[in-house]
């Protein structure tokens, strides 16, 4: 046989426990949050029929699809993201309670250009309500992302949100066609990434805009929230957005999460399914890292199955540019091993009793290994320093005597003795385990 480089492809990672671990207690926390405001677990598969996700994304998104022919020549997809496969599964489930409100936990793919906290395949965490056309539940979402970044320790963020029907109202205002509006409203969602100078340049040679044109835009763009209902006087779409716009800040004060949310008129979000909120979430302390919450309002997505038209909402996190910022801010612990305490063996005599003082460490709640061998103490106190567990059991033959254990604390070298037949004894060192 051949020898293989081993070698993973570009935009790809593989996942150590050192990573895994935190990185699944960060999501445990994140579905503990949403579960919390009432939101269900759903999967949904990787690969989709190609004709499901096409035309869902916009000219830019349809590029990064994944797509191909399989061994049966059906032209198929990975996913992109998580909604469009929610959409597809709600028109095919139109006996689900509404409002419909799940959330999903998965990877998604994308063949885009990797870079810092970007990846080709990456997870993304949605929650979503379908069926409500209330803006409650966009303020919802918007308490729900606040929650999860607080539950994370995440206490510097901002939700910055707009309203599609602003940045529609702003296209009739200067004149720019249906047909080119969701290019020109790209480049525009470009502009905290690239900069006002870059963004003129752009939307002049690229949008084609005259010169008042982009001075025109600009103009919205620094507008005040309570300047809206003036700048769109006589056009109904502009005011329509700016009513909403309003009613989910007011939402947002009563939610008690006013105090992380701004308005940005620049918001566009890059998808042409959105009809209504948007939202993007950055770090104030790591904002060069990139939104890590976004979604919005997508009231006619389903109608493109064929079905009738129901309003929706959501917001996803990406798990990957958020677990790297929380790296970066030292807000994630690197842990090798879940196991919280290593039971020694001493001898073959003593196996057995290893075997049992774990199982009942395990009843007691904790993460229990038994060491694989025998050997000397030495050289599986070096086995837990390697894998940094913060405790090891040691029970040899004179202590199992005496129905004891000794629990040692490795990084201060504290040894306490335990009674491990006695219930107490289990349950108090169980104690002495958790408190570190």
């Amino acid at each position: 046989m051949a020898n293989i480089e081993a070698r993973v492809l570009r935009g790809f990672r593989d996942y150590l426990p050192d990573v895994m671990l935190p990185r699944q207690r960060m999501l445990e926390v994140v579905s503990g949050v949403f579960e919390s405001f009432g939101f269900s677990p759903l999967s949904t598969p990787a690969l989709e029929y190609a004709d499901v996700l096409v035309g869902k994304y916009g000219e830019e998104g349809e590029k990064l699809l994944y797509r191909f022919l399989d061994n049966g020549e059906r032209d198929v997809a990975l996913r992109y993201d998580l909604t469009v496969p929610l959409a597809r599964l709600v028109d095919m489930n139109r006996d689900l309670v509404r409002p419909f409100k799940r959330y999903q936990i998965a990877p998604v793919w994308r063949a885009e250009t990797p870079g810092r906290g970007r990846f080709r395949e990456f997870v993304q965490c949605d929650i979503d309500i379908v069926g409500s056309d209330s803006l409650m539940a966009d303020a919802e979402c918007l308490a729900v992302g606040a929650s999860v970044l607080e539950a994370l320790g995440v206490s510097r963020f901002v939700l910055r949100i707009n309203n599609t029907k602003l940045l529609t109202g702003l296209m009739h205002k200067i004149g720019v066609s249906s047909d080119a509006e969701q290019a020109l409203l790209r480049t525009v969602d470009k502009l905290p990434k690239i900069g006002e100078a870059r963004t003129r340049e752009l939307l002049a040679t690229e949008s084609k805009l005259s010169a008042s044109g982009v001075d025109a835009v600009f103009e919205f763009l620094r507008l005040k929230p309570e300047a809206l209902d003036d700048y769109f006087v006589g056009n109904d779409v502009g005011l329509k957005g700016a009513s909403e716009l309003r009613t989910v800040l007011a939402l947002a004060r009563d939610l008690g999460v006013s105090d992380k949310v701004e308005v940005d008129l620049s918001i566009a979000r890059g998808l042409d399914y959105y009809t209504g909120t948007i939202y993007e979430t950055f770090l104030l302390d790591l904002e060069s890292i990139g939104s890590v919450m976004s979604g919005g309002r997508y009231d006619t997505l389903l109608a493109m199955f064929g079905g009738e038209a129901l309003p929706a909402v959501g917001i996803s996190l990406g798990v990957d540019r958020l677990f790297s910022a929380l790296q970066e801010l030292g807000l994630v612990v690197a842990k090798a091993s879940p196991t919280q305490v290593l039971v020694t063996v001493f001898d073959e005599g003593t196996r057995a009793a290893s075997y049992a003082v774990a199982a009942r460490l395990r009843q007691a709640g904790l993460n229990v290994e038994v060491f694989l061998g025998t050997g000397k103490l030495k050289k599986q106190f070096q086995y837990v320093d390697r894998k940094r567990i913060p405790f090891a059991v040691v029970s040899g033959p004179d202590e199992l005597q005496r129905g004891e254990v000794t629990l040692k604390h490795m990084s201060s070298g504290e040894q306490t003795t335990f009674v491990w037949q006695d219930e107490a004894g289990i349950v108090s060192l169980a104690e002495r385990v958790r408190a570190g």
